[in-house]
């Protein structure tokens, strides 16, 4: 049951990214390198990147049995905290400062 769940979760959160891809990003192909961005990046990006990054975050951090469920209120105060500490820290590698922030589960 397990497995069945953590597919249909990985299928659900692969076609919100395939959706904000499609209609939300712009025609320039590009990679975002989580462990090579610094903070500094992470502010300076486009929204529909710190979209996307976020979307990444939030299944990232997210426990193996959690339901497939992105509560867009969590990930938004989870964007500001990230961003606040991104303030203080703007040389932190991105992936340093949301270890340091979020557990992985």
């Amino acid at each position: 049951m397990k497995t069945a769940l953590a597919a249909l979760t990985a299928a659900a959160f692969a076609f919100l990214l395939s959706c904000l891809l499609t209609w939300g990003a712009p025609a320039t192909a590009g990679q975002i390198d989580l462990a090579t961005w610094t903070c500094k990046q992470f502010q300076s990006a486009t929204k529909d990147e710190v979209t996307l990054i976020l979307a990444w975050l939030d299944g990232f951090y997210r426990g193996e049995d959690d339901p497939p469920v992105i509560d867009t209120d969590q990930v938004a105060a989870n964007g500001k905290k990230l961003n606040s500490y991104c303030s203080a820290h703007p040389d932190t590698k991105l992936i340093t400062a949301t270890d340091t922030l979020f557990e992985r589960e």
